[in-house]
């Protein structure tokens, strides 16, 4: 499959779960209850977590469009600040639910480290960009968004769940886990695969030692 299919379906689940985020946030009709509770006793950070995830995670994903960092640079750094600042406000409100989350040890720690690898790839990310390192910035952009994508993963094992018949409450603490870290993970093995690749050709183009 090529990259640009894979990042039109990338784009595509990124906009469905923005679209659902500002449903939830205009809609309090259609919330689950696990959403309504987080909204009953935490409006305010929820409302900017749902907010700022809805923006990080399209902005994210136009920032690997090829097309607009070439012909766009600087639509590509305006995006790159709203997906920094979305996830500024996103993952500290996020942190701040998780560890008042009534899921238990496990959906907290889940959650709450989720926050911080989240802000931690995103600022490493930016302080690179600053320093001039595209490629090293570039690797962490990657890593980081990897966590924004657990908008979408989430999802989808929850539906999983649900058609397996697992109940909500014995499926949350294993989701509050896995919608983050195997994603994390696949970002490690392209990155490390994308690195060994560059130093082949690194070598391959050396000249012959005499």
């Amino acid at each position: 499959m090529s990259k640009k299919i894979l990042w039109s379906i990338m784009t595509l689940s990124a906009v469905l779960v923005a679209i659902y985020a500002i449903g939830l946030l205009a809609m309090p009709s259609i919330r689950p209850p696990f959403i309504q509770n987080l909204f009953t006793n935490f409006p305010r950070f929820t409302s900017i977590h749902f907010m700022g995830g809805a923006i990080a995670i399209v902005f994210g994903a136009l920032q690997f469009s090829t097309f607009i960092r070439i012909k766009y640079l600087s639509l590509h750094r305006l995006l790159g600040r709203f997906y920094v600042g979305a996830i500024l406000f996103s993952g500290i409100s996020g942190f701040v639910l998780a560890v008042n989350s009534v899921g238990g040890f496990y959906v907290q720690s889940g959650f709450g480290l989720m926050a911080i690898f989240w802000l931690a790839t995103t600022i490493n990310a930016y302080r690179l960009i600053r320093k001039g390192d595209v490629r090293s910035h570039e690797n962490w952009m990657i890593r980081s968004y990897a966590v924004t994508l657990a908008g979408v993963t989430l999802r989808l094992y929850l539906g999983l769940s649900m058609v397996l018949g697992v109940k909500f409450v014995d499926a949350y603490p294993v989701l509050a886990w896995i919608c983050w870290i195997p994603n994390l993970l696949i970002a490690e093995l392209f990155l490390r695969k994308r690195i060994n690749k560059t130093k082949k050709s690194t070598n391959q183009s050396l000249p012959d030692a005499c």
